[in-house]
């Protein structure tokens, strides 16, 4: 599978380009720990898209590059959530700490949601990643020492 064939073809196929200035860069930096991220400037619409070539995580790129494309069409509502998170609760607080973690898990369940159903329908690897699980707990791990309940 050629990377740069496959990005460009997720960026039309999801309407990315040529609403945005967008380019795909391949970092051989051992220390980056990410296999996928992005740099983005809304004002000017332009946008790099940073992929881990040295020690990726996951094994199907094209799934990370869905994902990752994912993030940019959701930057608007991303950014409207975050900005009422900030302006409603004091950081550091509790409160703020809930309303913020929860907004940015269910953002990465809903982008990685829409990354497969896109991968499914229209991806030229259609094999999911199962990469981040090597690194979690077991079912048993996350489970044990939990009281019965009865």
């Amino acid at each position: 599978m050629d990377i740069k064939e496959r990005f460009e073809y997720w960026c039309k196929k999801l309407r990315i380009s040529p609403q945005w200035d967008i380019k795909l860069e391949m970092l051989e930096d051992s220390e980056w720990n990410k296999t996928g991220d992005f740099k983005i400037d809304p004002t000017d619409r332009k946008a790099v898209l940073m992929l881990n070539a040295k020690s990726p995580k996951q094994e199907n790129m094209e799934e990370v590059i869905v994902h990752e494309l994912m993030h940019i069409k959701m930057y608007p509502l991303d950014q409207v959530c975050e900005s009422l998170i900030t302006s409603n609760f004091e950081e550091g607080t509790p409160a703020w700490d809930f309303a913020y973690r929860e907004f940015f898990e269910n953002l990465e369940i809903t982008v990685e949601e829409l990354a497969k159903c896109f991968l499914l329908e229209f991806g030229e690897n259609k094999n999911f990643s199962f990469g981040r699980c090597k690194s979690g707990k077991s079912f048993d791990e996350l489970y044990q020492g939990l009281q019965k309940i009865e």
